[in-house]
């Protein structure tokens, strides 16, 4: 089984043999199926976490037609969003936060952010840039409102995004919030901890066995917000295959659920709704001792008119409830037949 193949700003995954062979542009489209949800946690009164799905789509808004036809009309386009936030400095602080945030990358997505064209080659580096400048804004911005308002001074929050376009994969990171990727089997962390204890292993100041149990675990040393003007964003680029499956969490979760455990709920649930339920039960099995925040995409190869079929279903239940998720897409054995290598992260 080949590995994924990471190109980012930072190496975070570096398997021994990846496989670096492009994808054959024959493959079939890929349709999104997600769910998200936040919980408590049996310890905290209150949740400083957030999270954010969205499904980008080209839209025209018809005002005046001999026509007989809808007066929007959609193309069949779509990109996807999905943003987990963990907010830090105290009750209000930590929710102002990661709320701001959340809102500061939803106007850079409206506002700014071309994501029509069929990215290729440089055009998928200024997505990675783009990100980059995002989660700058929305550093600039938390920043702006604390130095506003004296009782919320150093709040900050972690900011983790994932975006998918076509069969392509984007991560932007700040924080200990994570992003995983679980295909055929295998789970593979995308993004590294932004923590004091991370930085301590990675320096062979610790080793990596003790850093669950160490004091200073919770030491972020870049956030979005805080007491730094700078903040460092993490970035990468995934090639993305039929019956992947994306995980977003805030460490709500992998403070109380091994990553093992992680691995074989999302290849043991067949749905993200049910999936996402069953890993919040867990970390509150295991004490809840922080919010938690899950987010699980799905990516399932479909023939061109599933595809269509899907996205119009999408569409319709997005309108009429607000979930961006859609129930009727292939089953996983089709998707499963459809693609039988790894990951391929770029």
């Amino acid at each position: 089984m080949s590995q994924p193949q990471i190109s980012s700003d930072v190496a975070v995954v570096k398997p021994n043999d990846l496989d670096t062979a492009k994808h054959q542009d024959s493959r079939p489209p890929l349709t999104v199926c997600s769910f998200g949800l936040t919980d408590c946690g049996k310890v905290r009164d209150t949740n400083e976490d957030q999270f954010l799905i969205a499904t980008l789509l080209k839209a025209l808004q018809v005002e005046r037609t001999s026509l007989p036809q809808s007066k929007l009309q959609h193309s069949s386009d779509r990109s996807y969003l999905f943003v987990v936030a963990d907010g830090m400095g105290g009750h209000a602080g930590g929710e102002e936060a990661s709320a701001l945030a959340i809102d500061s990358v939803e106007s850079f997505i409206l506002d700014t952010f071309k994501w029509f064209a069929q990215l290729k080659g440089r055009e998928q580096d200024q997505v990675l840039t783009d990100f980059q400048r995002a989660l700058g804004h929305a550093n600039a911005r938390v920043l702006a409102e604390a130095a506003e308002r004296p009782e919320l001074r150093g709040m900050g929050t972690t900011l983790t995004l994932a975006y998918s376009l076509n069969d392509e994969l984007f991560v932007a990171h700040v924080g200990d919030s994570r992003c995983y990727l679980c295909r055929q089997g295998t789970l593979y962390r995308l993004t590294r901890d932004h923590t004091l204890v991370e930085d301590m292993v990675s320096h062979g100041a610790l080793p990596a066995e003790e850093v669950a149990q160490h004091r200073l675990r919770h030491v972020i040393t870049n956030a979005v917000g805080g007491s730094s003007a700078e903040v460092k964003v993490e970035v990468h680029k995934v090639h993305l295959e039929g019956g992947d499956r994306v995980l977003l969490c805030s460490d709500g979760l992998t403070e109380m659920v091994a990553d093992e455990e992680i691995n074989h709920i999302l290849q043991t649930e067949a749905e993200p709704q049910p999936t996402c339920r069953r890993l919040a039960t867990r970390a509150n099995d295991a004490g809840g001792k922080d919010n938690i925040t899950v987010v699980v995409a799905h990516f399932r190869a479909a023939r061109h008119s599933e595809a269509a079929r899907c996205n119009q279903a999408a569409a319709e239940n997005s309108r009429e409830t607000g979930d961006p998720g859609a129930d009727t897409l292939p089953t996983e054995a089709e998707a499963e037949a459809a693609s039988k290598t790894a990951p391929m992260l770029v």
